[in-house]
């Protein structure tokens, strides 16, 4: 038997391999620190989600009263297009509504589902149409736009119960 011991990887004889960092006497803070950052933005997102739920639901009960009204005032809905990013062609869609933007990119159909009407061109759509998928509406339309291209949704029912009437 011999007392030789196990041969070490580098040259300092400590266990580890000759080209690894040394320990850094940091490594606890700075994975405390990570952690913290990962729980506030989790946190953050969860937040905005709750908001954009909130506003959402504000959104919705808007557009709940305005077809109250617009069935009232006897607002006859009109057949709603979807419209190429580009804006030079139009495409059919199974749905029938009012447009909330003058450029018709935003819409409700009858049942108070929110659409943006925009699609990529295609030459597919203009023969078999295209069925968007309804959206949360938002309090604000086009918010983030460049300037006068955002209206908030109550002045944008507002307007269409007006020209309709």
């Amino acid at each position: 038997m011999s007392n030789e011991q196990p041969p070490t990887s580098g040259p300092s004889g400590n266990g580890r391999p000759a080209d690894a960092a040394p320990p850094d006497p940091h490594d606890d803070a700075t994975a405390r620190w990570r952690a913290g950052r990962r729980e506030a933005a989790a946190a953050h997102a969860d937040a905005l989600a709750a908001r954009q739920r909130a506003e959402s639901d504000r959104a919705r009960a808007h557009i709940a009263q305005f077809l109250t009204d617009a069935r009232a005032a006897g607002l006859a809905p009109v057949p709603l297009h979807v419209r190429s990013y580009d804006g030079r062609a139009r495409y059919r869609t199974p749905l029938t509504g009012w447009y909330l933007r003058r450029d018709e990119t935003v819409g409700i159909d009858t049942d108070g589902a929110f659409y943006v009407l925009t699609a990529p061109s295609s030459v597919v759509a203009r023969f078999r149409g295209v069925r968007p998928t309804p959206q949360d509406p938002p309090l604000v339309i086009g918010a983030g736009g460049k300037d006068g291209e955002s209206i908030d949704l109550p002045d944008a029912l507002a307007r269409v119960l007006a020209c309709g009437a």
